[in-house]
């Protein structure tokens, strides 16, 4: 059983940066394709970021290009998401997903099967 634990989130002022993981357990993750998705109060949830399985392929929401970054290390099973230059609008609880296996490479949220429990991002001075 995949299990998702995402950490990394905090206070943090604008223009700063804060890098998210989200480490697994019980499965190989190179065998997933993976996204970070985020909600704000009163929102709904939206992608952020994802990548394949192979880290070959990337996508960004239009908010956070040249400011995110998304990578993986499937040796140490873990995705990573580098947030530079934040804006109080990032602020959210930043969610990581995984699809199912051999899956073809989709970023939305009825492609994910698996999701960790979510990392509090504010961004306030």
């Amino acid at each position: 059983q995949l299990q998702l634990v995402e950490s990394g989130g905090g206070l943090v002022q604008p223009g700063g940066s804060l890098r998210l993981s989200c480490a697994a357990s019980g499965f190989a993750l190179r065998y997933l394709h993976m996204t970070w998705f985020r909600q704000a109060p009163g929102k709904e949830r939206e992608v952020v970021s994802c990548i394949s399985a192979s880290g070959g392929s990337t996508n960004y929401t239009d908010s956070v290009k040249g400011r995110f970054t998304i990578s993986r290390d499937n040796a140490k099973n873990t995705v990573y998401l580098q947030m530079n230059s934040l804006k109080p609008q990032d602020a959210a609880v930043y969610y990581c997903a995984a699809t199912a296996p051999f899956r073809p490479f989709n970023c939305e949220v009825r492609d994910m099967r698996n999701w960790g429990q979510g990392t509090l991002v504010t961004v306030s001075s």
